[in-house]
């Protein structure tokens, strides 16, 4: 259920919301091609991999918790978290690109985590 903008009372947090409605209206997973939504805090990284067709989530690797793979979010954790995404894809059969949706202040660490589930998944094949 979508919240009312209007009804937000702070602005930043508005325009998040406003971009985030605009990335997915644009962004749509299925069982073929999955939905990756990566989300960043100051000190923890979470990856789910979304079916927006069933609406569920597929599986999720996170820096926290009882299954988490990395204890932070830097270049180091989001290479351990992509690591973990390609060993979970190789059980799978989600090996088609996927549709991403994350920030854009997370683009570093994103980049470092596509890059480590490529090179593992590549190691798969």
């Amino acid at each position: 259920m979508r919240k009312n903008i209007s009804k937000i009372k702070n602005e930043t947090k508005a325009k998040e919301y406003r971009r985030k409605l605009s990335i997915r209206k644009k962004v749509v997973g299925s069982a073929e091609k999955p939905r990756l939504a990566v989300t960043k805090s100051n000190k923890h990284l979470r990856v789910q991999i979304i079916d927006d067709v069933k609406s569920a989530t597929l599986f999720s690797v996170q820096t926290y918790g009882k299954a988490k793979v990395a204890n932070s979010c830097n270049a180091e954790g989001a290479k351990k978290v992509g690591a973990e995404i390609a060993a979970t894809l190789k059980k799978t059969t989600y090996l088609k690109p996927f549709l991403i949706e994350a920030e854009s202040s997370i683009q570093v660490l994103l980049k470092h985590l596509l890059t480590q589930s490529v090179k593992t998944v590549s190691k798969f094949k």
